[in-house]
């Protein structure tokens, strides 16, 4: 019997679907789970595909092509390292081991440096899309030696959702820098999310219907804010749960869930001090969304205005409109500065127009507007904020009367609009020629005489003034 192109291990739902996915585009598959039902299971639900099943590790390495090319689809921390630990005394040099999980790209630079030395490539490889993307095409972020990309290449771009015939999928960088722009993807992600939740959130106060809403959310995604969050979304608001009659939206809990992706983009952002407010708003509103408890017992003791939008719903959807593109565009401005500062950091080599390219196909956040990126990327590769390319300069221009309404619309009805809020305080902040800091500095003098440049003076020169004393 001849051996298997590909070899993966892990049979949740996303390993079993990327299985399927890269047998279906001719390749030959072997697989291993730790519980061996699972495994047996699964060869059974699909009896018609090349698909090799293994007891044993020793049997799943020895049933692969040389050199093996082994994928750990196993939760993030631990066992990665626990499967990676058990894996390589099997393994020959030169086989190479790809997470295809949502590792800590430090613990991806960490294996990648110690795997290296024993003679062994390792791919940290981000994997969005979902289970539907793993099935039918994700997008795929690999990082880690460009030879051991050329040689996993074949499979990952037949493999990977296709965008006007191109695969979504580029070697993205040598050590961690795969995980890593996974891992700011998914904190683009939280913003995107937050500020559609929070366009709803206007709506319902509004009195827009859940069908409504759909209808709304359904025509959006025909014009510029055309997305597959957008579009899940319409979706949602058009399901009846069956068990009370009602929409599906009102009985779900408001508690949002995280897995810690969005948490580690904040720890990366501090780290490298990049401002990315919309992120932070987006997850602090899951956090503050999980003190249920604590919402319920301080909202009758807490006064604030009842809800009275004077707008029409035409014009709303309008304003709202302007509000979520525009905090969507600065959402991404901010992904993709810290990308830019950490790939510099870490010398890197990144291209932002590639990642913006893999990410219109696939992935969670794909949407009409990153065809958008990717040219401003095109036009001007060393680009220092997305917001200064032509286009969305325009764009937030033409855009901030309206944003600016909604975020007032929100304020002023007792509407949390925290991301709202957040990206258009990095706007005004961004385009202020000056800022109220001057003040800051003053106080940082005086109390600690840590000195300030002055506006009349060459920059680099530090000053000192010798404070009056305050009496307490």
């Amino acid at each position: 019997m001849s051996k298997s192109d590909f070899g993966l291990i892990g049979l949740a739902v996303m390993g079993q679907n990327l299985v399927l996915n890269v047998e279906s585009r001719g390749f030959r598959v072997s697989v291993y789970n730790r519980t061996t039902s699972v495994t047996e299971d699964f060869l059974r639900d699909n009896p018609d595909k090349q698909l090799v099943g293994a007891k044993s590790l020793e049997e799943f390495v020895e049933s692969l092509e040389v050199p093996r090319k082994v994928m750990i689809m196993v939760k993030a921390g631990p066992a990665v390292d626990a499967v990676i630990d058990q894996l390589t005394p099997l393994l020959d040099q030169g086989d190479i081991i790809i997470d295809g999980g949502n590792s800590l790209y430090t613990d991806t630079e960490r294996r990648n440096k110690d795997l290296e030395e024993k003679g062994f490539r390792f791919i940290g490889t981000g994997v969005s899309g979902g289970e539907e993307g793993a099935l039918k095409g994700p997008s795929i972020m690999p990082g880690g030696p460009a030879s051991s990309w050329e040689i996993i290449k074949p499979i990952f771009e037949a493999i990977a959702a296709k965008v006007d015939g191109v695969p979504c999928v580029t070697h993205i960088g040598p050590g961690g820098a795969g995980h890593y722009v996974k891992m700011v993807h998914n904190g683009i992600e939280y913003g995107d999310m937050q500020l559609i939740c929070e366009a709803y959130n206007i709506f319902k106060a509004a009195g827009f219907s859940t069908e409504e809403m759909a209808e709304v959310f359904d025509q959006w995604n025909q014009g510029d804010l055309e997305s597959y969050l957008i579009q899940i979304t319409s979706k949602i608001f058009t399901i009846t749960d069956e068990e009370t009659g009602q929409p599906i939206i009102d009985v779900i809990m408001d508690k949002a869930g995280q897995k810690g992706t969005g948490q580690w983009t904040l720890r990366s952002a501090v780290d490298g001090a990049v401002v990315i407010s919309t992120i932070n708003a987006a997850v602090e509103a899951r956090i503050l969304s999980s003190m249920k408890d604590q919402r319920v017992a301080a909202a009758p003791k807490f006064q604030g205005p009842t809800p009275a939008i004077s707008l029409s719903k035409e014009d709303l959807v309008s304003k709202v409109q302007d509000a979520l593109y525009a905090s969507k565009v600065i959402s991404y401005a901010q992904g993709l500065d810290l990308i830019k500062r950490t790939g510099e950091e870490h010398g890197w080599g990144l291209n932002l127009g590639d990642i913006a390219r893999i990410w219109r196909g696939g992935c969670i956040i794909r949407a009409r507007f990153l065809n958008r990126i990717t040219e401003a990327y095109e036009r001007d590769p060393g680009l220092t904020n997305l917001m200064l390319d032509p286009f969305f300069n325009d764009l937030l221009n033409q855009t901030q009367a309206n944003w600016r309404e909604v975020v007032a619309v929100g304020v002023s009805n007792g509407i949390p609009v925290p991301a709202f809020s957040a990206s258009l305080g990095y706007f005004d902040s961004y385009r202020a020629e000056r800022l109220p800091a001057n003040l800051l500095q003053a106080q940082r003098d005086f109390f600690g005489a840590h000195t300030y440049e002055r506006l009349d003076k060459p920059a680099g020169e530090w000053f000192h003034t010798d404070w009056p004393e305050v009496i307490e």
